[in-house]
This record gives C-alpha cells, structure tokens and sequence, in this order.
C-alpha cells in the first residue's frame, strides 16, 4: 500500500519541524511540499531530500493551497497523504497505513493526534480528528473559519493508530499565528445562524464561556494536570487561543450599531 501512496505536505516558515516529518516518510519514492515563499531555511531543508518534489506558492487560503496541491502536482499514485509539517508519522501508523487493502467504496481515512510538547506526548488533547489519507480524484478542500475541511466522496474509515503533533516552532510565533487564526474563527462563527453551527461551535458564539470550559476541559478531563509544565502549557495555550477567539467576537459586537 505505501507504493500507493504520495506524502503531500504545506509549508511556511517550517525549519524547526519539517526535516524531523521528512526522515518518517523515507518509505515514499514521492513527496510534495508546497510551500508559502517561506523566508526561513525551509525551502532549503526540503530540497535536499531526493524524494522531495518542492512547489512554490503564495498562500491565499489554506483550502486554495491543499487543493493545489493535490491538483497542480502531478501525483502519480493512488493516494494522498495529508500532512501538516508538524505531523509525525509513528512506526505503528506506517505499519497501519502499509498494512490497508482499501474495498473500492473507501475512499479516505481519518486519524487521532497525540499532541506533544517538546517531543513529549500529552496524555489528551483538544485535537480533533483529521481525513490525513484519500484517494485521488475523490477528495475537495474547503475553507472553514481559520482551517480547511477535506469533503470525500465516498467512505470514510478511521486509522487506530494516532498522529504525533509536534511542533516545535518559537512561542511568539505560535501567539501571532493565533492572532491572525482568532480573526478568522470570529469571522466564521458570526457569519450565520445560530442552528447552522455544531454544539462546541455554538458555545463559542456566546464567546465568555468557551475559554472558561476549555480550561477545566484540558487540564481536568484530558488529564493535563497530570503533564507537569508541559500539560500546563498546552492548557494555557489553548485557553489563550479561545480567549482571543472570544475578543474577536465581543468586539465585533461592540462595534455593531
């Protein structure tokens, strides 16, 4: 199956992660990586991977990209493998992935994260569940707040073994990204009706309770409290990324007339 399968991966200002996603990948006789003109040393760690096949491309939206990427390339195989360049392939989930007999009417599969600070996995994580593998021609990116949802047509079953999330990227990089992704989400949750969203969705339009809920929610049903330093700081992370979320919307609110 990994025969099967090309690794497709998007980049911007990735030196601190992309090299350690690349060495799990050495299986692939084709990798895609499309970068956003990074201005860092990534577009030169990606080339001097044989298997490495770079492409260069302002970023508009993330959708625009993956869809790029998976229509622009000239893959050649079956599959696509999905990859943010901070996702780490486990020696299980290669196992999984060279071990799958697709039925015809499959035409994806989703994976669980395990999240990881410093190297070190989390016991939980708020990391939802992502379609990383698809057959091509069967697969549409389409925007959704700050992210991209992958629409299959077809099947989707589900990997048992989980993605490593690693990103080892400068905490003031991490709170500018999430700056920009806090826009976009507010942007999106107040952009239609209260029924059209999901129950977590929902919850986050009232914009007070979400960091609230996602503080005890991490640290105490994830078991986070029980992480040292690095499950406090996931918590804190993903409490501050709500937080902004819900000053986004406050203050466009307030802006209202």
């Amino acid at each position: 199956m990994l025969e099967k399968i090309t690794p497709v991966i998007l980049t911007f200002n990735e030196e601190a992660n992309i090299a350690r996603t690349l060495e799990r990948l050495g299986w692939a006789r084709d990798i895609i990586v499309v970068d956003s003109l990074s201005t860092d040393a990534t577009a030169s760690i990606v080339s001097g991977m044989a298997t490495v096949r770079l492409f260069q491309r302002a970023f508009d939206s993330h959708a625009q990209q993956w869809n790029f990427a998976i229509d622009a390339t000239s893959i050649t195989t079956e599959w696509f493998l999905a990859l943010d360049a901070d996702y780490v392939l486990s020696d299980a989930l290669i196992g999984e992935l060279a071990a799958l007999q697709p039925e015809h009417n499959i035409n994806g599969y989703s994976a669980g994260f395990r999240y990881c600070i410093g190297g070190s996995p989390l016991r939980g994580t708020l990391y939802p569940d992502v379609t990383i593998l698809c057959r091509c021609g069967f697969a549409r990116y389409q925007q959704e707040g700050h992210t991209q949802r992958v629409a299959v047509t077809g099947a989707v079953r589900t990997l048992k073994s989980k993605v490593l999330h690693d990103d080892r990227k400068p905490l003031a990089r991490w709170i500018a990204s999430q700056q920009h992704y806090a826009r976009l989400e507010a942007e999106y949750l107040l952009a239609g009706p209260n029924y059209t969203f999901g129950f977590m969705d929902r919850i986050r339009r009232w914009a007070w309770l979400a960091p609230i809920l996602v503080f005890f929610y991490t640290l105490v049903v994830k078991g986070c409290i029980f992480d040292g330093w690095r499950g406090w700081f996931y918590v804190l992370q993903r409490t501050f990324a709500e937080a902004l979320i819900a000053l986004e919307i406050v203050d466009r609110r307030l802006r209202q007339p």
